[in-house]
């Protein structure tokens, strides 16, 4: 049985509590593990990053400060997973989670970002202090606000003793470029990739590797046609309309605001030409794609959902993230 609903119709209070108790993998992840990881023969080093990460997921947690006061030599304060999108750098984040001791949190770094905004800096960081790992996806700095709280953030923790495992499509002495005038935050940058060892993962997008290019869009009729036969919540809404709406919502509400969602519709999908606009989509999909929804869609093809100068642009590697996913999401439901 299926009910119909509309995102544009949601605006969910999340309180700063459920915020905290959202730090684990979604759905998606919920059940990976370094076993499932399916590493390309063709690329050792995604199997040399699998076993890496296993062995310091597996690592107990010490005192930074304890081990300084002995005199011993800390091991690795951190792991960053550096490489394109779709080499299945998610799947061992959690993969990490779930072998590590806990409590443990798992959040994209946006989701660490709105954390601090609810809780204030100082209560957030003695939440996740508490912490054995603390597994941070999809590491960007957009601006400079974000690199000098979480540059403090990463020393905090590391100092107390928490380990970091991190995934970006950037190298950390890179993070910012393009975005912001990352030179005049050279030192802060640095910090950030001094808490690191780097992990490099090589390979193709697995998510396209037996399709070139994403379906093609669908009519109104066929459209309303799969919302009647969906099983489950299926989200049906006009495109233009979405976007408007995720403005007045908080990116942090958009997990909780699809909840109980496994198909999305979307009506005359069109180009969105304005950035901000642009980045808002980005993190919708990013829950959507979290949560394994399947996507349909009548309009413009998927790919052409962003404009050339964004996919050529500073935020290159989030939109083409973004294309990626939303590929995923529309190939599944359509197999």
């Amino acid at each position: 049985m299926s009910e119909t609903v509309h995102l544009t119709d949601r605006n969910p209070r999340v309180s700063p509590d459920e915020l905290v108790d959202d730090l684990v993998p979604p759905p998606h992840f919920s059940t990976v593990s370094f076993d499932s990881y399916r590493p390309d023969p063709a690329q050792p080093t995604q199997a040399q990053a699998c076993d890496a990460l296993a062995a310091f997921a597996e690592q107990p947690a010490k005192r930074g400060f304890l081990s300084k006061l002995m005199g011993k030599e800390d091991r690795s304060k951190g792991i960053y997973l550096d490489g394109g999108y779709g080499v299945g750098k998610t799947h061992l984040l959690a993969s990490a989670w779930h072998r590590a001791e806990k409590p443990a949190a798992f959040g994209t770094f946006v989701e660490y970002t709105n954390l601090i905004g609810a809780l204030g800096f100082p209560r957030a960081r003695d939440v996740l202090t508490q912490m054995k790992l603390v597994c941070i996806d999809e590491f960007e700095l957009d601006d400079p606000g974000d690199t000098v709280m979480m540059s403090r953030l990463m020393r905090e923790l590391t100092d107390a003793g928490v380990r970091i495992v991190a995934t970006s499509n950037t190298l950390p002495g890179a993070l910012g470029e393009g975005r912001f005038a990352a030179q005049d935050f050279l030192r802060e940058i640095q910090a950030l990739s001094d808490q690191f060892d780097v992990l490099h993962i090589d390979g193709d997008d697995y998510r396209h590797r037996d399709l070139d290019t994403p379906p093609e869009p669908v009519s109104r009729e066929e459209l309303d046609r799969l919302e009647s036969e969906a099983q489950g919540v299926v989200a049906r809404d006009d495109f233009a309309g979405l976007l408007d709406h995720l403005q007045s919502v908080h990116p942090s509400k958009y997990r909780r605001m699809m909840d109980d969602v496994s198909e999305v519709l979307w009506d005359y999908v069109v180009t969105i030409d304005h950035e901000g606009v642009a980045l808002r989509f980005v993190a919708l999909v990013d829950r959507l794609y979290d949560r394994g929804a399947a996507m349909h869609n009548s309009g413009v093809r998927t790919d052409a959902i962003f404009t050339d100068e964004m996919l050529h642009g500073g935020y290159r590697k989030k939109y083409m993230r973004c294309l990626s996913r939303l590929t995923a999401m529309a190939s599944g439901a359509e197999r």
